[in-house]
């Protein structure tokens, strides 16, 4: 079988500058990220193949934490190498990081009638992305009427079950389904992606993050420190959790509220103000870090907190990359590969109706607005973040003229 190269010959100066426009302008969502990684770095810019990156964002659907991070994360890891990778993480999580710091200190500009049409115009714009993704993707990555079959599967599973654990369960139907029809078809080359990682070093990055998860609580119960105690919940939530930063909340609530740290009103409006900022929703961290008590808190909080809950996804994934990277490149692999990756088209086509489309698409307005942004992605090619201004403006027009939402 003929292996596709794949050169990294990018800087990690490139990675952070690609990472901070999709940090400054990746509303939506971690579907919507998704897109905007496809538009801006698999079309545009060339990185990598639409299998190869259909093979990462599977994988990192598989892992525990944050999903679109964690593909950003291995974007910059493929592209610039350990540097780029921990650059790539900080572009794309600053931007948001330091709204939500503003914000638990007081700075809350999202309140009354135009922040909600702000919030309204952004989630129109996250369903044009996602249109884009999937019917770029299915072109690319479902040509037959086999792995259409397996995308149709994987929404009518997720139709049923539209959970972290539906997203899972599709995705093994997927690769099962891939092994079963997809043998001895013509898939595609494996891509040798270009791991700066060893497997030794794989199963060391593996044994320090179930080290910490089982380590950290028994440290804490020996040494009580409040900051140690702090990263330890943030910690445990990103290391267990699928399905992102709606998954999560549940858990840090549990952890945060019901010890007294902070309020329950308090803790709703970090997660309300953080689906109106770009970036991942794992960000909420820096905010719910800053307003703890006791302290630490403030800038320092926020750090704990974001390192936290980022850190053990991070760990996972560059754990299991080399070891993965290995075993996709045999015909076996290649044929369950091919059927996961038609397995993603069918997950963000489910995820663009639910919850992209039921949440956002309200009135024949807003219909109107998300297909003209689509039409500017696909026919137009405008940068997305042109078509953010122009449909944030269309969406204030229109409200200005029917009233508030």
């Amino acid at each position: 079988m003929t292996i596709e190269q794949h050169d990294r010959t990018g800087s990690a100066g490139e990675v952070y500058r690609a990472f901070l426009k999709l940090g400054l302008t990746s509303f939506g969502g971690p579907i919507a990220h998704l897109g905007y990684f496809r538009d801006e770095l698999v079309l545009r810019r060339r990185w990598l193949s639409d299998a190869a990156y259909a093979d990462l964002v599977a994988l990192c659907q598989f892992l525990p934490g944050p999903a679109s991070s964690q593909v950003g994360f291995a974007l910059g890891l493929l592209r610039g190498g350990i540097l780029g990778a921990l650059l790539a993480w900080v572009a794309f999580t600053l931007p948001s990081a330091v709204l939500l710091l503003a914000f638990a200190f007081g700075a809350d500009a999202l309140g009354g009638p135009v922040g909600q049409q702000l919030i309204h115009a952004l989630k129109l714009v996250a369903v044009a992305i996602v249109a884009q993704a999937v019917w770029g993707m299915a072109r690319n990555l479902t040509p037959d009427r086999e792995r259409a079959t397996i995308a149709l599967v994987a929404v009518v599973i997720l139709s049923f079950s539209a959970t972290a654990v539906g997203q899972i369960a599709a995705i093994v139907a997927g690769a099962l389904m891939g092994l079963a029809w997809c043998r001895g078809r013509d898939v595609g080359a494996a891509v040798q992606l270009p791991v700066p990682v060893s497997r030794r070093a794989g199963g060391l990055l593996l044994l320090l993050y179930v080290l910490l998860l089982f380590g950290l609580p028994a440290v804490i119960a020996l040494w009580p420190m409040q900051w140690l105690s702090l990263f330890e919940v943030f910690y445990r939530a990103g290391a267990l959790v699928f399905g992102g930063g709606h998954v999560v909340l549940p858990l840090l609530e549990t952890r945060l509220v019901e010890p007294g740290w902070m309020s329950a009103d308090a803790f709703l409006a970090g997660y309300g103000a953080a689906q109106a900022v770009p970036g991942p929703l794992f960000t909420v961290a820096a905010y719910l870090g800053a307003i703890v008590e006791p302290g630490p808190n403030g800038v320092w909080g926020a750090t704990i907190a974001l390192l936290g809950l980022f850190l053990p996804g991070m760990l996972l994934l560059m754990g299991v990359l080399p070891f993965w990277d290995r075993l996709r490149r045999s015909a076996h692999a290649r044929a369950a590969m091919a059927g996961t990756n038609a397995a993603v088209v069918g997950i963000l086509g489910a995820a663009l109706y639910q919850p992209l489309w039921t949440s956002s698409v309200a009135a024949p307005t807003d219909f109107a607005v998300a297909v003209a942004a689509f039409v500017l992605l696909t026919a137009w090619r405008t940068p997305p973040w042109l078509v953010v201004m122009v449909t944030v403006l269309a969406t204030l027009a229109i409200g200005h003229v029917t009233g508030p939402l």
